[in-house]
């Protein structure tokens, strides 16, 4: 696999199931490239990514729901990028061989 990267904008939601989450979702068009891509990765369907918001850099796995990924925000990213639901972040995401922490 060769490397490659997605830049986007989005909002921090939060999605409420027995705890809150917080997500932030790529568009379906990145979503589906990055399906296409990460193939080989792929599992549960979710895939593994290295993701980097403002300073802050972490491994994930990305959530697949209504035809797009969504990034997992947790309590220590928001915190130390001091920011939360409704917020607009840029995030970038690389295809990672290695799940989240």
């Amino acid at each position: 696999m060769r490397i490659v990267e997605w830049r986007f904008s989005g909002e921090i939601i939060e999605w409420r199931g027995p705890a809150p989450f917080y997500f932030v979702a790529m568009s379906e068009a990145d979503s589906a490239e990055l399906k296409e891509e990460a193939r080989e990765l792929i599992y549960w369907g979710q895939v593994p990514v290295q993701a980097v918001i403002g300073r802050t850099e972490f491994r994930t796995a990305l959530f697949p729901r209504d035809g797009r990924y969504l990034v997992p925000l947790k309590d220590a990213v928001r915190n130390a990028e001091g920011i939360g639901e409704g917020d607009v972040v840029a995030v970038v995401v690389r295809p990672s061989r290695q799940t989240g922490d």
